[in-house]
């Protein structure tokens, strides 16, 4: 009815979770000025891009006042 478990052939493998390392490991370098400007002129480049098709677009999903009252042909009976 219940299986014994089978032994772990390498014992480091049953206890990898319990294992806590005491090397450090080394600080993070810092961004310079030129990386960090980089990276906000990225960012507005993008964020222009999304904007200026918005503002292209609009105009092309909005529906004209002429349009909504102009009728089919096929409706006057022709």
């Amino acid at each position: 009815m219940f299986r014994r478990r089978e032994p772990v052939p390498f014992a480091f493998l049953a206890e990898a979770d319990r294992f806590r390392s005491n090397v450090a490991p080394p600080p993070r370098e810092r961004s310079t000025v030129s990386q960090i400007a980089g990276r906000w002129l990225l960012g507005l480049t993008i964020v222009a891009g999304l904007v200026g098709s918005l503002v292209i677009g609009m105009p092309a999903l909005t529906l004209s006042h002429s349009a909504q009252t102009q009728q089919p042909q096929a409706s006057e009976g022709r």
